[in-house]
């Protein structure tokens, strides 16, 4: 029998409504998750949320989801070139505020992304992101939902 996939969580800037939305969803479908950080992080108890511990550094944790990531598994970060790198790989990714990642836009993403960190360095302000919202979270928990749906039809999670 083929492996569920797994919701892995680029955990370090996640914000903490969104893990607690992954919470609840482990234990309701049954769906592994793995949060994966460079610090320690509280979790609940439960089988199907673990935590990774990465050793600190530059992109420590990024490199440990590319290498782990499986087609068909989603990521939750809001870092475009790690959601970049595993959309090649065939998984599927989230951010925080409910935007997906996919072939068709993520290149798109990253150049921008990479546009504005180039006006940043040469002094231009570009202001930051907005404040994490009530409807970010709906977008997100909406976005979470369609996903998990699509593959509970599929795969039926197993603990």
């Amino acid at each position: 029998m083929a492996e569920s996939p797994q919701i892995w969580v680029d955990a370090d800037a996640c914000p903490v409504p969104v893990k607690q939305m992954l919470y609840r969803a482990a234990d309701r479908t049954g769906i592994r998750i793995v949060l994966v950080a460079n610090q320690s992080l509280t979790i609940p108890t439960s089988v199907f949320i673990r935590q990774v511990r990465v050793a600190r550094g530059f992109d420590g944790a990024d490199a440990y989801i590319v290498a782990r990531v499986k087609p068909g598994e989603l990521l939750i970060t809001a870092d475009i070139p790690l959601a970049a790198a595993v959309v090649a790989k065939g998984a599927e990714a989230l951010n925080p505020r409910g935007e997906r990642y996919t072939a068709n836009n993520v290149q798109g993403l990253l150049e921008l992304r990479n546009f504005m960190e180039t006006l940043r360095s040469s002094g231009v302000q570009t202001g930051g992101p907005s404040t994490y919202s009530a409807s970010d979270r709906q977008a997100f928990a909406r976005e979470l939902e369609r996903w998990l749906h699509q593959h509970r039809e599929q795969d039926r999670f197993v603990g």
